[in-house]
């Protein structure tokens, strides 16, 4: 299953999210939007690994469109706490690069799967 680029990157994002928070916890003590950011960062993943033993086109639909609020989550939450100082504009810039991207491959994997007739396709 490691062949997956939507599931690489968006366990990849997920690591650098609980890395990030973590540091925020120990150094600003911050642990309300820290909590949330981690949250919404590591469910993207877990639902897109989740949509690999779906019980049908459906439900594969139903956990990559999970993935995707998600997804749009974790950019409010990063802007968030750019916006208040708590994350420098490099570390932004690279995770919300990172989310938006797996965003639009989900947009995409999201069309695709509901375009597709027959059995899901694997993310």
């Amino acid at each position: 299953m490691s062949d997956s680029v939507l599931r690489e990157k968006s366990k990849e994002f997920a690591k650098k999210i609980v890395f990030t928070t973590k540091r925020i916890k120990e150094k600003d003590k911050e642990w309300v939007l820290t909590e949330q950011l981690l949250r919404s960062g590591t469910s993207v993943g877990a639902n897109i690994h989740e949509a690999q033993y779906a019980h049908g086109r459906a439900d594969f639909i139903s956990k990559l469109e999970i993935a995707l609020k998600e997804c749009f989550e974790s950019e409010y939450w990063l802007e968030l706490m750019f916006e208040t100082g708590y994350l420098e504009e490099k570390e932004f810039k690279l995770l919300i690069g990172e989310c938006g991207l797996i965003r639009k491959m989900l947009v995409n994997s999201c069309k695709t799967a509901k375009e597709n007739k027959t059995k899901p396709t694997k993310c």
